[in-house]
C-alpha cells in the first residue's frame, strides 16, 4: 500500500488547512525516519493535486544520528550555507515529519556536538529562516514504539493519533477566544500545584492561538513571560530532549534565571542549561488545550498540547511573541494540572477551567 486513507486525509489537512498551500508554491517535505514514508507519499500526491511543487528531503535515522554525533561547527556551517539554507529560502512552506522509531537514538551525542548542530545549523536554518519565513507544520508519525511510550496497544494508539491530529480546529479556535481576551489584559500569571509555585508578568505581551496551523496535533495558546519577571519553583512532567529522557524536572528561578534544579538526570540537565546564557531563561509560556490528549507520552508535539497543562519553555523565544531571549535550545517542558491564577483570580482548578467564560475549553465541551 502506498499510503492509508488516514494518511491521505492528514496530508490534505496539512497542505490545505495548516499550510494553506496555493498553486505554484514550493513545499519542502522533510521526513526524518523512513517509518513515515506513507505520509510523505500522500503529501507529495496532494501537493501535486493542488498544483504546488513538492521537494523531498528523506533522512535515515541512523545516518542522522551519525551526522549529529560526528558533526562539528565547520561541518554544520557548510551543510547550512551550501544546502539547507538556500533551499529553505526558496520554500513557501515546510512540513517536518518526525518518524524516528527510537526517540532515544541521539541520547549519547556529546554536548559539544549538540551545540555545534544547534548554533551552525538548527538556529540559522530552522529558528531564523523556517520559523519566521515559511508556512510550516511539524508532526510526529505513529509507530509501535510510539504507542509503547504512550502505554497503549498499537491499534488503539493509531485511532488516538488520528483523532488528536484531525480535531475540529475551527471549534477549538472559537473556544480559545475568551481565554485570549483575558490574557491580553493580564499582568501577573501564577501557577500553583504539587512542586510548583511560580509567577511572572505577561503585561503587554502578544498572544498566539494555535489551532492546527504550525503543529499537528495542535491546541495551545502561547506568549512569552517578561524576561526577568519569572520567580519561584516549577515541576514538570516526563520529557525527552536531545534524545535524553527525564522522568521529572524541577527548576528554581530567580528574576528570570534558573538558579537551582533537580531532575532524574541532573548531569544531562546541567549540560542543556549550560548551552548558552539564554538556556537558563524562558522564551515561551503556553496553555495546552487539546481535549483528546490527556497524558504525557515522551513526545513534546503531543505533550505540550495536553489539556489542563502549561509549558514554560527554556531557551529561544518566537519572533511573533518575543521577550528578547536568544538561545540555541527551545525546550518545551510541560507542567500538568497546576491551578492557574490571572491577576489573583483562580481561572483553572487543576485541569478544569472554572470561570463561566472559559468552561468552553474543558474537554466535555470540545469533544
Amino acid at each position: 500500500m502506498l499510503f492509508s486513507d488516514n494518511d491521505y486525509r492528514l496530508a490534505k489537512k496539512i497542505l490545505s488547512y495548516s499550510c494553506e498551500i496555493k498553486e505554484g508554491e514550493n513545499v519542502l517535505i522533510h521526513l526524518v525516519g523512513l517509518n513515515g514514508l506513507g505520509l510523505a507519499r500522500a503529501l507529495a500526491l496532494v501537493a501535486r493535486e493542488l498544483n504546488a511543487h513538492p521537494f523531498l528531503n528523506l533522512e535515515d535515522s541512523e545516518i542522522n544520528k551519525i551526522r549529529i554525533d560526528k558533526g562539528d561547527k565547520t561541518y554544520w556551517k557548510r551543510q547550512a550555507e551550501f544546502d539547507q539554507l538556500p533551499l529553505m529560502k526558496n520554500m513557501q512552506a515546510y512540513i517536518g515529519i518526525r518518524a524516528t522509531e527510537n526517540i532515544y537514538e541521539t541520547s549519547r551525542v556529546s554536548a559539544d556536538s549538540n551545540k555545534a548542530y544547534g548554533e551552525e545549523f538548527l538556529k540559522p536554518v530552522h529558528f531564523d529562516q523556517r520559523v519566521n519565513h515559511t508556512k510550516w507544520c511539524v508532526l510526529r508519525y505513529p509507530s509501535p514504539a510510539f504507542a509503547m511510550n504512550a502505554k497503549m496497544p498499537t491499534s488503539d494508539f493509531d485511532a488516538f493519533y488520528y483523532n488528536a491530529c484531525l480535531l475540529d480546529y475551527d471549534k477549538l479556535r472559537k473556544a480559545m477566544i475568551p481565554l485570549e481576551e483575558r490574557l491580553r489584559k493580564t499582568d501577573i500569571i501564577q501557577l500553583k500545584g504539587e512542586g510548583t509555585d511560580i509567577s511572572f508578568s505577561v503585561k503587554g505581551q502578544n498572544w498566539i492561538p494555535c489551532y492546527g496551523l504550525r503543529n499537528i496535533p495542535d491546541g495551545e495558546l502561547f506568549s512569552s513571560p517578561i524576561l526577568d519577571s519569572v520567580n519561584g519553583k516549577i515541576t514538570y512532567a516526563p520529557s525527552v530532549y536531545q534524545g535524553k529522557p527525564f522522568e521529572f524536572v524541577t527548576l528554581h528561578v530567580k528574576n528570570g534565571v534558573v538558579v537551582n534544579f533537580d531532575s532524574s538526570n541532573n548531569a544531562g540537565l546541567e549540560e542543556i542549561l549550560n548551552t548558552d546564557e539564554g538556556a537558563r531563561r524562558f522564551g515561551e509560556f503556553s496553555f495546552g488545550t487539546n481535549p483528546i490528549i490527556g497524558n504525557p507520552m515522551y513526545d513534546i508535539l503531543f505533550d505540550e498540547k495536553i489539556y489542563g497543562s502549561n509549558h514554560l519553555t527554556l531557551g529561544q523565544d518566537y519572533e511573533e511573541a518575543s521577550n528578547g531571549n536568544t538561545s540555541n535550545i527551545h525546550w518545551d517542558l510541560v507542567c500538568i494540572g497546576a491551578d492557574v491564577y490571572l491577576d489573583g483570580e483562580l481561572v483553572r482548578k487543576g485541569r478544569e477551567f472554572v470561570t463561566d467564560d472559559l468552561k468552553v475549553l474543558n474537554p466535555d465541551s470540545l469533544i
